[in-house]
């Protein structure tokens, strides 16, 4: 019976492909792109997908800037051509018309299963519901409350890396920061999230993982990387029914995180139940809590309410926008810091300034070269380096700038059939010359210190950059990430100077389900790391 089930399924896959292919070649001989300019495929199955995830110098996308301009097409899987564009028109009319432009099915699929059906998932009128009910906890008050617990545990692993040095012969340690700051930053949106105690920092070398923080690693490694049969699985729904040997694990750490989830919920509930109000209790600040509230207002009607299942699925969101992509934005912003020593020495200078180790959200916002520093590495070091959008109707794009394809027609609009892709280039887009200028490439903090006139036309929601996105599926919780790494990067560079510990050229990046970081070439078998040499200023 199995047999013939399996052998039905994969007739079916077959067919599928078979259907796929002959409809993508009919869409590239019909498509209203085939006639731009654009890189030739690589690979009759990937396209040019597969070099896009690989590269891990993030000049791709700069070299199809370089040579086809700022848009042209690309293959996706099958050749099916898309489009990659860094007009500023296109992008703000794709970015803020969201009932035409979502998340394709498939992207949904993959990354509802590593975060569940939460706001980072869900699209149009379910999105928005989310995201009304959500958008009070995120906001500055709500951040400024919750500044204490950044700084708590930006202070923990300052100690942890001074008790390192005090060890060492001369004084300096080899730190593996990215590891660190993960570890960090989980804590941090276990209670800033949640109020639940992960205790990363704490947990004593060979003890047993905290099984929140274990389950949301088996997940979020279990999606990584690109392989046929995930392909198939995200375009053909019966196929996800087929028990893969990765998908126990899954399954068995998607539970833990729902019961996990429920038992928060709950408390959070209890709560409610018997104070009437946050008012003067311990939960008073984090974001679940502030969620179960608005959730719970009294004036809010009943068929706009969050179902519980809504309200658990934001668990593992928490612990993907507020852990994975922070950390990787303050390793990148030490590793830069390496590069320029005198920025990091005029930057130290600056925060060693203020007269405590327990600054407040509005003390961290006025320091203005740290602003400076946390755009730039934003900017140059972008943790999500692109995202996409598929039309779920026929649209007219309009271009700021014209687009000549090979015939010498011009195009001042771009006519998108129904099912056809843009690839939006944040990273590429933040690393424009024609934007940020000639030194587009470089770590200049002090570009930051004047109005920046050519980027004033992005649309993104913060910094005249893409990093946060635009519209209104920007990032919620940008405010919450930005307080966060001003905090860790106060307290880490008040206390430690920072080198590379291996040549720069030994260094790369390589991206993971989500986020790009860091990579010692002559040591990939270590996965994402950057080694550093901490040494404790002098004072």
């Amino acid at each position: 019976m199995f047999l013939k089930l399996l052998a039905s399924v994969f007739g079916a896959a077959g067919a599928y492909t078979v259907y796929w292919i002959l409809e993508a070649a009919y869409s590239e001989l019909t498509s209203p792109f085939r006639h731009l300019r654009g890189p030739p495929s690589t690979h009759w199955f990937w396209g040019n997908i597969k070099e896009f995830i690989e590269d891990e110098t993030s000049g791709l996308e700069e070299r199809w800037f370089r040579e086809y301009g700022r848009t042209s097409k690309f293959h996706r899987f099958f050749g099916r051509t898309a489009i990659h564009t860094s007009d500023t028109k296109a992008m703000h009319h794709i970015l803020t018309n969201t009932h035409t432009w979502q998340k394709s099915e498939g992207s949904r699929f993959s990354l509802g299963r590593v975060v569940g059906p939460g706001i980072l998932v869900v699209e149009g009128d379910q999105h928005k519901q989310q995201r009304r009910i959500m958008n009070p906890a995120f906001g500055v008050p709500q951040t400024r409350e919750l500044t204490e617990i950044f700084v708590d545990k930006s202070i923990q692993l300052r100690d942890i890396w001074a008790a390192q040095t005090a060890k060492s012969d001369n004084g300096v340690a080899r730190v593996e920061v990215l590891s660190w700051l993960s570890k960090a930053t989980l804590d941090i949106i276990g209670l800033a999230g949640f109020n639940y105690k992960i205790n990363a920092l704490g947990a004593e070398e060979g003890a047993a993982p905290n099984e929140l923080a274990e389950a949301f690693e088996t997940l979020f490694s279990a999606e990584n990387g690109i392989s046929l049969v995930r392909f198939l699985q995200t375009r053909i729904r019966i196929l996800r029914h087929i028990p893969m040997k990765r998908d126990k694990v899954t399954v068995a750490a998607q539970a833990t995180m729902k019961r996990i989830g429920r038992q928060l919920l709950a408390d959070s509930k209890r709560e409610i139940a018997e104070h009437g109000t946050f008012a003067g209790t311990g939960r008073a600040r984090d974001l679940l809590s502030l969620l179960v509230k608005a959730n719970t207002a009294k004036d809010l009607p009943a068929n706009q309410r969050l179902s519980d299942e809504d309200v658990i699925a934001q668990v593992p969101t928490f612990l993907v926008a507020g852990h994975e992509t922070t950390s990787t934005a303050v390793t990148w912003a030490l590793f830069a810091l390496t590069q320029k020593l005198d920025v990091q020495s005029r930057l130290r200078d600056e925060l060693l300034s203020v007269p405590t180790d327990r600054p407040t959200m509005d003390e961290l916002n006025a320091l203005p070269y740290l602003e400076c520093v946390v755009k730039e590495t934003l900017r140059l070091h972008a943790p999500v380096p692109a995202t996409s959008r598929m039309a779920f109707k026929d649209d007219v794009v309009p271009l700021a700038e014209p687009v000549t394809d090979t015939r010498g027609v011009v195009h001042e609009t771009l006519r998108f059939r129904k099912g056809e892709m843009v690839l939006i280039p944040i990273v590429a887009m933040n690393r424009d010359v024609e934007i940020w200028g000639p030194d587009a490439m470089e770590f200049i903090p002090e570009r930051w210190e004047a109005p920046i006139p050519g980027a004033s036309a992005i649309p993104g929601i913060w910094g005249h950059m893409l990093t946060f996105l635009g519209g209104p599926r920007s990032c919620i919780g940008f405010r919450f990430a930005l307080v966060e790494m001003k905090a860790l990067l106060f307290t880490l560079l008040r206390a430690f100077e920072f080198e590379l510990a291996v040549p720069i050229e030994e260094m790369s990046r390589k991206g993971t389900a989500i986020v790009q970081r860091p990579i010692v070439i002559t040591d990939r078998e270590a996965g994402n790391q950057l080694p550093l040499l901490v040494k404790p200023v002098a004072r």
